[in-house]
């Protein structure tokens, strides 16, 4: 083998990931117009595709409308050629999802947390239900390409929790991965869930292709995930982004993180549910995630109590997105998690108006926040999405697509 091979083959890896990405974006999309939008070269365009469309991931799906020569054949991603399995990990309950090579979720189900049950009781748990909801619905195992495992953080990828919060203490320095992939039998990938949402909302479509995005996280504590030029930013230890324990009063109360002042003390659900007691609301008490629930529903209708403390929450929540949009530069905030399932309508108006107000650079852009359309399960796709790009499309360090070729494709292009 000749020095000159290993810089081929790297060479390919991004030739490949560039090409199933834009794909992927597209939609429907025709070589000419790949070597547009991948500034590669035609032959290389059309290198890789043929080797796409014999690997069954890519398919012809027939022709664009002529523009006065000779129609051009479209490609697309073939969904069904390969799937990812997402598992969310938190004490209140685990999520499951199947999701194909789209991005689409094919089946999803929830079971019991972690609650205190040892470890590696929960790890057989979690092998046995991925099993038998794979042969339910069908999907041959030969076509999974792993499991991403998604948590709080912060992480160590080749371990698992190293701090846990405070009901997940047995699970801290537990070596998730490697007992999971045994127990299983398939690759497995390991990321914090607000940065695996991130992913998700990238990889269906919830993040368009260019933007600088902050996939803001509220499960039972608070992240974000970070999303730029559809690349995830993940720091030094892949906990970039932990928006909930950035100090907003220094005299605040203590944070579990060992932190005073946190969002997430301040106004993360289970300070949230806390005050509520306090005030004497009634709540079902069988798990922060519900009792928060449970309060969204009634502030829904219009109570006041419960609307003044989400509407506390909300404030703190903004001034936090403020500072993260302001560091970030972002152009995307995206409301995501159980939480914001259940409350993302309240919570989300007085997010766009502190960033109409206050974002530095909105002179030069606005900051647009919405709500996840799978904010629920949002970890579990993104955990799925995360082995889907780490197998097929893997970002090399450097490497950015060029975003902008999709809006500068010509008139009658097919892109969806």
């Amino acid at each position: 083998m000749n020095a000159g091979t290993p810089v081929r083959g790297a060479a390919h890896t991004s030739s490949r990931s560039a090409i199933l990405d834009v794909i992927r974006a597209a939609g429907t999309i025709s070589r000419v117009e790949l070597t547009h939008a991948t500034g590669l070269t035609a032959a290389t365009v059309s290198t890789v595709v043929r080797r796409l469309l014999d690997e069954g991931l890519v398919v012809e799906a027939g022709r664009a409308e002529s523009t006065g020569g000779k129609p051009r054949m479209l490609l697309q991603l073939d969904p069904a050629a390969r799937y990812a399995v997402g598992v969310h990990l938190d004490h209140a309950g685990i999520t499951y999802v199947v999701a194909n090579l789209g991005g689409q979720v094919v089946a999803r189900w929830r079971r019991p947390g972690t609650g205190a049950d040892d470890p590696r009781v929960v790890v057989d748990r979690i092998a046995a239900e991925i099993a038998a909801n794979v042969a339910r619905i069908g999907v041959d195992r030969r076509l999974l390409l792993g499991v991403g495992v998604v948590s709080p953080g912060p992480l160590a990828t080749s371990t698992g929790m190293t701090i846990a919060p405070p009901v997940m203490q047995h699970w801290s320095d537990f070596p998730l991965a490697a007992v999971i992939e045994d127990a299983v039998g398939l690759p497995v990938l390991l990321d914090n869930d607000a940065t695996a949402a991130a992913l998700g909302e990238y990889w269906s479509g919830g993040v368009p292709t260019g933007a600088v995005c902050a996939a803001l996280y509220m499960g039972t504590g608070i992240g974000s995930g970070i999303i730029v030029d559809g690349a995830v930013y993940r720091g030094r230890s892949s906990n970039a982004g932990e928006v909930g324990h950035v100090c907003l009063d220094v005299d605040g109360p203590p944070c579990w993180c060992g932190g005073r002042g946190c969002l997430e003390a301040l106004a993360g659900p289970s300070a949230v549910v806390a005050h509520a007691l306090d005030a004497g609301i009634v709540l079902p008490g069988r798990s922060v995630s519900e009792d928060f629930a449970a309060l969204a529903r009634v502030a829904a209708r219009g109570e006041d109590q419960p609307v003044r403390l989400l509407a506390e929450s909300a404030r703190y929540v903004a001034a936090a997105t403020q500072s993260l949009a302001n560091v970030l530069d972002l152009d995307l905030v995206v409301l995501t998690g159980s939480s914001f399932a259940h409350a993302g309508s309240l919570y989300l108006p007085v997010v766009q108006e502190r960033l109409d107000a206050g974002f530095f650079a909105r002179a030069t852009h606005g900051v647009r926040v919405t709500i996840s359309s799978h904010a629920a399960e949002a970890a579990a796709v993104g955990g799925a999405a995360l082995v889907l790009q780490a197998e097929l499309a893997p970002r090399q360090a450097g490497m950015r697509i060029v975003a902008d070729a999709l809006t500068e494709l010509p008139a009658g292009s097919g892109v969806a």
